[in-house]
């Protein structure tokens, strides 16, 4: 039962995964070819500042609020109510915050004035996003997957008819108008998502006066898995939101323009990442259906030993199914990247890049799954640990290689596929040792 229920939560959310990516990707086509390369270069820069914003408004409370009503330890309601006001509180401070600095980071660190509104745009949407991450994390929790899939696919038909009727009026504008409000789409598109989830809730959901007082206990319990979960996503985006700025300043020391420097960059984070992660989806929701089913067996391991053995499987069932995919996946994109390029976003502009770095991602294939385990077997702060030495000597290669002449935007490829390989491999291994701690 428990794997037919791990199976079933795993297919839904692979469907779900599926027609999300589709309506991702009309999404990209239809931005790609309906925007100039300007605009799609700017919005590229932004969005490491946007992530940054994102990873710390929602705290890391999808996967705390996942995994803590998985254990049924703690009244759902109760987690809910206690987890609102510090996601509004926080994003009061990160509103104020990016209202007094947008203009340093678009003028000093990014040396790009039109990034000011684009940045300053930011704090209107961090708000709704807080709300649906929250929702989200309740329903896996509950391994309810099919509000999370309705919520998610027709957030992306927001934004795909954005894309579709509106964006072409929008390009007469302007490129700062325009990527401004590409960036502003998503208060609608997640006010949407957020809205389905509550239609989802259970009918006898009721909140009562008493619902409404924070419970310290649950509150705890959340921030105990939300703190390292959002502290490995903070130390990615900062190091995210560094790269523009690392690569803009020591290529620009090398010689190379501010405007190929960005457009280069616009590619890769635009074109080719986009393609080398489309079977993420797959892996996403291996790892999403994994986390409430390992969190509340492994509650169980100190009375029923025999538990682990349920949960070897599980893992080895996820690693097996993500190469399953991953693997024919990567080599296909990597001997076709004309076509994939083409096929989307007609341009051929990305292909070498594609072929240099594809190998690496069948590793980042299994490594969403493999960190879900550690954080459901309450090794979370493993995950932060091994995320942060990855992401150190990624920044730490990318500022050394990117001194080296003619390497250009390569220094970042590089520099990716070794935060990748220390990452998964580091996760590997902590994985080996709670086994042998069992056995």
């Amino acid at each position: 039962m428990k794997k037919e229920t791990f199976i079933k939560s795993t297919i839904i959310l692979m469907i779900g995964g599926f027609l999300t990516k589709i309506l991702g990707i009309l999404i990209k086509v239809i931005m790609t070819r309906n925007s100039s390369l300007e605009v799609i270069s700017l919005y590229m820069l932004v969005m490491p500042t946007f992530s940054l914003m994102m990873a710390i408004s929602q705290l890391g409370f999808a996967t705390g609020i996942s995994k803590v009503v998985s254990e049924n330890k703690h009244s759902s309601k109760k987690i809910l109510f206690s987890i609102l006001p510090i996601s509004i509180f926080i994003n009061i401070i990160l509103t104020i915050i990016l209202i007094f600095t947008s203009h340093f980071i678009a003028f000093n660190l990014l040396k790009n004035e039109q990034a000011y509104l684009p940045i300053l745009a930011i704090s209107l949407v961090l708000p709704f996003d807080s709300l649906s991450s929250i929702l989200r994390g309740f329903f896996f929790g509950k391994e309810k997957m099919i509000p999370h899939v309705v919520s998610n696919i027709s957030e992306q038909i927001v934004r795909l008819l954005f894309m579709f009727l509106i964006l072409p009026k929008l390009i007469t504008k302007g490129i700062v108008f325009t990527t401004t409000s590409l960036i502003l789409i998503n208060v609608l598109s997640e006010l949407v998502a957020s809205l389905v989830l509550i239609f989802f809730l259970p009918k006898k959901f009721k909140i009562e006066k008493q619902d409404l007082k924070p419970n310290f206990n649950s509150m705890g319990s959340v921030l105990e898995v939300a703190l390292p979960t959002t502290l490995t996503r903070i130390i990615g985006t900062i190091s995210f939101f560094f790269e523009p700025i690392i690569l803009t300043y020591v290529l620009s020391l090398n010689n190379y323009s501010i405007s190929y420097i960005t457009t280069e960059y616009g590619v890769i984070n635009g074109f080719v990442m986009p393609i080398l992660l489309l079977p993420g989806f797959f892996t996403g929701a291996i790892s999403s259906a994994l986390l409430p089913v390992i969190s509340r067996e492994y509650q169980t391991l100190i009375q029923m030993l025999d538990v682990m053995g349920f949960v070897h499987e599980m893992i080895k069932q996820a690693i097996f199914s993500s190469l399953l995919i991953g693997i024919p996946a990567t080599l296909i994109i990597a001997m076709y990247p004309d076509f994939f390029l083409n096929m989307l976003y007609k341009t051929s502009h990305g292909a070498s890049y594609i072929k240099k770095i594809a190998f690496i991602f069948i590793l980042f294939y299994i490594e969403a799954p493999l960190a879900t385990f550690l954080q459901a077997t309450n090794k979370a702060k493993e995950v932060m640990y091994d995320n942060f030495i990855g992401i150190i000597l990624k920044t730490v290669f990318l500022f050394l290689l990117s001194f080296i002449k003619g390497i250009g935007l390569y220094s970042l490829l590089i520099a990716s596929g070794i935060n990748i390989l220390i990452t998964t491999t580091r996760h590997i291994k902590h994985i080996k040792i709670l086994f042998k701690t069992f056995t």
